[in-house]
């Protein structure tokens, strides 16, 4: 090596055309990703004079559409109630159940572990619109529909696979030899686990349960089935029967303003915990 390369001062490596190609692609993808919204949120800004315009941005600006949201004859509050006690009910439920099923497919020993994982992730793999008659007319027959628990029961079936699997990953790599050494100062294998091994899989546990809530409050298929009455639409539903005020001539610019109300949160959420939710999508990938 001659003194000049050895003397060479390190800086910022000079951008390439592969650089620039792979920029202008994220670009693009995040453009691609974002353009709904915007579009959503520009159409809920557009007074019914505007609202078939096809400009990218309202020539007056008004807020009447969400004034419309909640008010009228379309009580769209106990829409957003409906999700929240639905998507919290399905969230807390399917949490437990993937914290103890993950945790045994990472730490016990047993044959067919890999397997029973396979099959979990393969539940996920059936198409909703397959089950959705049979699930209405068990639900028929046990007198669920138009209630909570029609709903909250598929929804756990749906978000399992995916919780089980990421926890699965999370306990994986943690070192075990600290659920040991508590076992050699005293804690049986509950305390050990209440005490050790949950405290430090809270982040993938926050996760996972912000995914399975996303999945929750965005359900609409089988809620669109089962759910009938305002009693127990959830918000997806709702805006699909979505009527607005009695002033406006067509609704779509009342479902726009609805659209920004019940996902605004949640763009919000994702942004705050974009790292982890990576991070747990991710876990165990380049073990």
């Amino acid at each position: 090596m001659s003194t000049a390369t050895a003397r060479r001062p390190r800086g910022r490596r000079p951008a390439t055309w592969e650089t620039w190609v792979i920029g202008a692609g994220m670009v693009l993808l995040v453009l691609y990703c974002l353009a709904p919204f915007y579009w959503m949120f520009v159409s809920s800004l557009k007074g019914p004079a505007e609202i078939t315009v096809n400009n990218l941005w309202p020539d007056d600006p008004t807020l009447v559409n969400y004034t419309g949201v909640f008010g009228g004859s379309n009580d769209f509050g106990y829409a957003v109630r409906n999700s929240l006690v639905i998507a919290v009910s399905t969230t807390v439920l399917a949490m437990v159940i993937a914290v103890f099923s993950g945790y045994a497919l990472a730490r016990l020993r047993f044959r067919g572990r890999n397997l029973v994982l396979a099959l979990v992730l393969a539940c996920s793999m059936f198409p909703g619109v397959a089950i959705v008659t049979p699930l209405y007319q068990l639900f028929s027959d046990w007198g669920w529909i138009d209630e909570y628990q029609a709903m909250v029961l598929p929804n756990i079936s749906f978000a399992l696979p995916l919780a089980i699997f990421v926890l699965t990953t999370f306990f994986r790599e943690m070192p075990w030899e600290l659920e040991e050494a508590a076992r050699v100062d005293g804690c049986g294998p509950v305390g050990a686990f209440a005490r050790v091994i949950l405290p430090l899989a809270a982040p993938g546990v926050a996760t996972t349960s912000l995914l399975v809530f996303f999945a929750a409050w965005n359900e609409y298929l089988i809620s669109s089935v089962v759910s009938i009455t305002l009693a127990s639409n959830p918000v997806t539903v709702a805006i699909a029967k979505f009527a607005g005020d009695t002033e406006f001539q067509q609704p779509f610019g009342s479902q726009m303003a609805a659209g920004v109300v019940v996902t605004l949160p949640l763009v919000v959420l994702v942004l705050l915990f974009q790292r982890r939710i990576v991070k747990g999508l991710s876990a165990g990938s380049f073990r």
